[in-house]
């Protein structure tokens, strides 16, 4: 197993050994009389609010997944591909997705090895690799992992993501997959803050949610694949 976390690019490194434990007005008349002129002040203060809005992504949404654990230790990758390509009513056989990945049983190598099945069976180029740099996120990475997620899930489709170490979820549950490890996010509420995971690894603890923040911590040095 390989444990280096320093490299060329963080999309090489290996979702590893994939084991449990060790590891979404009508228009008005032409000649209806003109509306009352606002003052400037409630001009500029309805402006910010329309500038905000516009900022505020929509609320939640969770996609409905056709679950099922990863029959192996090291299928996480093609299991939580499954589990991805289900909300859209697909059902593709585990094991043909382990062939196109490369997997083995080091595991599925990167998100890189993901991204290309998920766009096979969708579309080209519906799916594309984003990568997290540096041991943990920071502010605007965090940002884009919110947003990939809300328009993602938003468009109908979940992401992959390449995790490793350990995190822990709202309800406080702790996560650990130190040699790496592949899960699907199928949801987000709070406007993307807090987001909705199926993990392949243990069918009692098929789904939970967790903050975006520790989600994004927990890509760190790997990555993920968005629409």
């Amino acid at each position: 197993m390989r444990t280096d976390l320093i490299r060329k690019t963080a999309l090489t490194v290996a979702g590893l050994a994939c084991t449990g434990g060790a590891i979404a007005a009508p228009i008005a008349a032409a000649h209806a009389a003109p509306a009352a002129e606002k003052p400037a002040a409630q001009v500029q203060t309805d402006r910010k609010n329309d500038r905000t809005a516009d900022r505020k992504p929509a609320g939640e949404r969770e996609l409905d997944v056709r679950y099922e654990a990863q029959p192996n230790f090291y299928y996480c990758g093609p299991a939580a591909t499954r589990n991805a390509l289900s909300v859209l009513g697909k059902n593709i056989d585990v094991d043909a997705m382990a062939k196109l990945m490369g997997t083995t049983e080091a595991g599925t190598d990167s998100i890189n090895d993901i991204t290309p099945v998920l766009n096979k069976e969708t579309r080209k180029d519906a799916y594309r690799s984003v990568e997290i740099r540096g041991a943990r996120a920071d502010d605007k990475q965090t940002d884009t992992l919110r947003a990939d997620i809300v328009r993602t899930v938003g468009d109908g489709r979940a992401l992959v993501a390449n995790i490793a170490g350990t995190a822990t979820d709202t309800d406080g549950v702790t996560h650990s997959f130190e040699g790496g490890h592949y899960i699907s996010v199928i949801g987000y509420r709070d406007g993307g803050d807090t987001v909705t995971i199926a993990d392949s690894a243990d069918p009692d603890m098929a789904s939970y949610r967790m903050s975006v923040e520790k989600l994004a911590d927990w890509i760190a040095t790997r990555g993920y694949s968005t629409s």
